[in-house]
């Protein structure tokens, strides 16, 4: 059994909690600490705040065993090893990270430190912060040799964050001396060496005990570059995919083939080949325009990233223009919604496709009926109830008596709809699939007229008669 090390979490969003969850499963013992008096009372009172599998199974199993909830950040220090900064880095009017969140845990920590600690940035964060913790930290009045500061990015889906920290492709360290890279290694010595996996009570995933993930040791300055180039890259492939599904629907051929034949090919991978209505989160977004801020004040010319937000802004303006060729009109309309979040098997709302879609549809002075298996509470936030924006129990009540039906989120329960139950409801069979989830012959022989991204349109032959 690795011998466990004490670990502080700052911040219980996304990241931060399930990485504490994840540390103390692994046999850590962690403190998380926020400095919301309330989301620490509900953490305590058995709440998980955020919609992930597992994780409140992880929570439930370690609460106040191997995982704690606290407020004193200082106290958190003075009992850690190693404290991981999860903090939030929204993106400022300019594009840049805010570091302002992480530049004050930086200095609270400084104050607090009473022996060697290894100060660990897990939030996304551009290259050099790494080197203005360390100033901030020396600025507050601690010796260089007090301290070390490693880049630790994390790799997470929501939906399926869990998985992907225990289960990792890779796990990268950023460390420029062998005591903190050896702290590092240590810490993740349960996934490294298999031992994890050994467990009966193990989360199920891709790793095991002879296929553990691999540990990259790095430079801090690489690992802080991994992090924004890998979120980068997958979102310039969903772009390429959306605009060859453009393409395609111009041609007449079928994007669902062209993307398969390509993934077949070793070198580019099926994944992130799915077209749709746009990448959304709130990890792309923000993270493509701090990565070619960063580009841009070091010098070098990225305009790559600039053309992949245009496209994703333009493939949300593509769909709303599906939407009219299927309606003509829009003013007045009546339109079930399915899917707020802006992916299947989270409640984030953060740069949902989903929510700027309805955003637009308002405008055009439609009637929106949106439902969403965990997201609505979010979504209620930004986009409250009203005579034009209402709310459904169902997908069923959802597509009451709607004008037509939208699927903007990819939801399982989503892709495995009562066709003939929905059609029964539905005013016109008419379904505008932004994710693509059935098969277009499969909606022909229910009867629908179906519209998706990237693949021919089809009508039953008697509205093709009517029309």
């Amino acid at each position: 059994m690795t011998e466990p090390i004490r670990i502080a979490v700052v911040g219980s969003g996304y990241v931060g909690l399930v990485a504490a969850a994840c540390f103390a499963e692994m046999g850590h013992a962690v403190i998380c600490v926020d400095n919301d008096e309330r989301k620490v009372a509900a953490l305590e009172g058995g709440d998980t705040l955020i919609h992930e599998r597992y994780l409140p199974e992880l929570l439930g199993k370690n609460r106040n065993h191997r995982v704690r909830f606290m407020t004193d950040l200082s106290e958190a220090v003075r009992r850690s090893q190693a404290i991981f900064v999860a903090v939030g880095t929204p993106q400022a009017e300019n594009g840049d990270a805010d570091l302002s969140y992480v530049e004050a845990v930086a200095s609270e920590i400084a104050r607090s430190i009473d022996g060697y600690k290894v100060i660990v940035e897990k939030s996304t964060v551009p290259v050099y912060t790494n080197e203005w913790i360390r100033r901030v930290i020396e600025r507050n009045g601690v010796r260089r040799d007090a301290f070390d500061v490693v880049s630790n990015p994390e790799f997470l889906r929501e939906g399926t964050a869990v998985e992907d920290f225990l289960h990792p492709d890779r796990i990268v360290v950023g460390a420029d001396s062998d005591s903190a890279s050896s702290l590092l290694s240590t810490i993740y010595a349960p996934l490294t060496s298999g031992e994890y996996y050994q467990r009966r009570d193990s989360i199920p995933g891709c790793c095991s005990a002879h296929r553990s993930p691999p540990l990259l040791l790095t430079s801090t300055k690489s690992a802080e570059i991994i992090k924004h180039a890998s979120n980068a890259f997958l979102a310039l492939k969903i772009s390429f995919i959306n605009v060859v599904s453009n393409l395609c629907e111009a041609v007449d051929a079928n994007v669902e083939q062209v993307a398969t034949g390509m993934g077949l090919d070793s070198r580019i991978g099926p994944k992130f080949l799915r077209p749709g209505i746009g990448y959304g989160g709130s990890c792309f977004p923000k993270d493509i325009a701090a990565f070619r801020s960063v580009a841009e004040q070091m010098g070098v010319d990225f305009t790559l990233l600039s053309e992949v937000e245009k496209i994703n802004t333009l493939q949300k303006k593509r769909f709303l223009s599906k939407v009219r060729s299927a309606l003509w009109t829009l003013r007045g309309k009546r339109l079930a919604v399915l899917g707020l979040a802006f992916k299947g098997d989270t409640d984030d709302i953060r740069e949902s496709p989903a929510i700027d879609l309805i955003e637009m549809l308002l405008a055009e002075g439609c009637v929106v009926v949106a439902y969403d298996p965990a997201a609505m509470r979010r979504a209620q936030a930004e986009l409250p109830a009203s005579g034009q924006m209402i709310y459904a129990e169902s997908i069923e009540a959802a597509a009451a008596d709607a004008d037509a039906l939208l699927i903007l989120t990819d939801w399982r329960e989503f892709a495995q709809l009562d066709l003939s139950a929905l059609r029964s409801v539905l005013r016109y069979p008419i379904v505008i699939d932004g994710r693509n989830l059935y098969d277009p012959q499969q909606m022909l022989d229910a009867g629908f007229t179906y519209l998706s991204i990237g693949r021919p349109s089809v009508t039953p032959m008697r509205d093709v008669a009517h029309a």
